[in-house]
């Protein structure tokens, strides 16, 4: 049996196994079981199913691209997303969690917004909606490029195949199952990613006769934190951008929402304590994926980003034995599982977005209505993201373009929600003194701080014009962040006060909760 048949038996086994957990786990009595789960999530589920939904194919993808490229150097991006990763487990999830059952039960971001303000208006709901739409679906695009690049490089099949196949399996068991499906299977999916990650660089250690070997084949300037891998220092605002990737956390979606679907704040702290022993092990062995990458195949490698599919074929396939190959196919579908266990949430959450806007203009509708329109919501979404990841595509490469690249599309999004949601996020439940007015102005400031830094060109350079991002070499979730907090703090100093209802729900959330 050839190897391509032996690896496509393990992916349908892979993949029947994921539908049909998603359906023995399905329960959407409403929207809120559709969306939240019922708030019934345990310190296991809640813990793995948020950190995967978090790390995405960038784990495998992504960050162990940018190691072979560049050394550990880029590894400052692990060490702000630990640092991010810690604190929001630690001092935002219990009091999240708490505000948004105290804000009339929220279920999504927008919605707790709405009610922590008590915005009769409408406005912060929207436009909250709105970012959430836009960066959901650019996020949702790059899970969809990971697996457009994956399958052609085990299958015969082109990119654009690839793309619809991966699509229309992520679609299908989120539309059966809802968030609880999703976290039980999110949970599954992040024990494959942790192993594939783990144990791969461990395996090509010892057919390579050991780290001494390994290490030789390396540039010297691969091992230093301050070094950017061509025998420079690393930039002050290279260090400062990739530790700001941490910022991020706190106005995750998808995310948080795993957060507050915890059943009490007693898994939570449970929770936290999982959730950062795998962030660490992830993150760690993914900077050991792109080091050892580097050592065993070189610099060859025309997509920097299939180094953890690289080693998987010449460690496991070209040997031929059946044993190895089916091991090999079973590290492959860690790296699904990780395109897969992010790409679901972001569906789901996205629809989300669009089912509030639905809700604005459709008062009456009923809560299974709400549902079903939800599920059409999560359809519209992934068709945009579909076009999205098509359009990637360059013919010259067989792929997506630098331009449009997993860690280019992840950045976009992940600045994206950091600014426009973070600030707030922290500012609602830690500051007493955040209105409405500074809640509508930090989340317009910063997601249009993010999408005109990076897409808008305005400064001349020696090709044209190029954006801000280019000229300065800076993340925009550093200039995004900070102009989103700014704007929360100013336009709520210089409106009236939250009404003393705001303010007694405030200090009722800032007590620890009797679950």
């Amino acid at each position: 049996m050839s190897t391509q048949m032996l690896t496509l038996i393990v992916f349908v086994i892979y993949f029947g196994a994921i539908i049909t957990m998603a359906t023995y786990f399905k329960h959407s009595r409403d929207r809120s079981d559709y969306l939240l789960g019922g708030r019934r999530l345990n310190s296991w589920l809640g813990a793995l199913s948020a950190q995967t939904s978090d790390m995405s194919g960038w784990l495998l993808m992504g960050l162990p691209g940018a190691i072979y490229a560049f050394g550990v150097g880029r590894a400052w991006i692990a060490v702000g997303l630990i640092i991010g990763t810690a604190i929001n487990w630690i001092f935002v999830a219990k009091r999240l969690r708490r505000y948004t059952i105290i804000a009339n039960n929220s279920i999504t971001l927008p919605e707790y917004f709405e009610n922590r303000f008590r915005d009769r208006s409408h406005v912060l709901k929207f436009v909250s909606a709105v970012f959430f739409a836009i960066f959901f679906t650019v996020y949702a695009a790059s899970g969809f490029v990971a697996g457009g690049t994956l399958l052609p490089q085990l299958f015969d099949i082109n990119y654009h195949i690839a793309v619809i196949i991966l699509a229309s399996i992520v679609v299908l068991y989120t539309l059966i199952g809802g968030l609880r499906a999703i976290s039980w299977t999110d949970s599954i999916q992040g024990m494959m990613m942790l192993c594939a990650v783990l144990f791969l660089p461990l395996i090509v250690i010892s057919a390579m006769g050991g780290w001494s070997n390994v290490s030789a084949n390396i540039p010297a300037g691969f091992f230093s934190m301050m070094s950017d891998g061509a025998g420079g220092t690393i930039a002050a605002r290279s260090i400062i951008s990739d530790m700001a990737w941490g910022l991020g956390y706190f106005g995750m979606p998808h995310i948080l929402i795993k957060l507050m679907a915890i059943r009490s704040e007693r898994e939570v702290s449970r929770s936290a304590v999982i959730a950062l022993i795998w962030v660490v092990l992830a993150l760690g062995s993914a900077v050991m994926v792109g080091l050892v990458g580097r050592s065993f195949i070189g610099d060859g490698l025309a997509n920097r980003e299939t180094v953890f599919i690289e080693m998987v074929e010449r460690i496991f396939f070209e040997g031929g034995s059946v044993g190895l190959i089916l091991l090999g196919s079973l590290f492959l579908c860690g790296m699904f599982a990780a395109i897969k266990s992010t790409a679901d949430s972001q569906l789901l959450v996205g629809s989300s977005a669009i089912g509030d806007i639905y809700k604005l203009a459709n008062r009456t509708a009923s809560d299974s209505h709400l549902v079903w329109f939800s599920r059409f919501a999560v359809l519209l979404v992934a068709l945009v993201a579909i076009w999205i990841a098509l359009d990637a595509y360059d013919p010259a490469l067989g792929g997506p373009n630098r331009n449009t690249g997993v860690m280019v599309l992840v950045a976009m999004a992940w600045a994206g929600f950091g600014s426009a949601f973070g600030p707030l996020v922290l500012c609602s439940i830690f500051w007493r003194r955040t209105n409405r007015v500074g809640a509508i102005a930090g989340v317009t400031i910063g997601g249009l701080t993010v999408i005109i830094w990076q897409y808008i060109p305005l400064i001349y350079g020696a090709e044209g014009l190029i954006t801000l991002g280019v000229s300065t070499g800076i993340f925009s979730i550093v200039p995004g962040f900070f102009l989103s907090l700014i704007a929360v703090i100013v336009g709520s100093l210089v409106s009236h006060p939250p009404s003393p209802e705001v303010v007694a729900d405030f200090e009722t959330a800032s007590l620890p909760m009797d679950d």
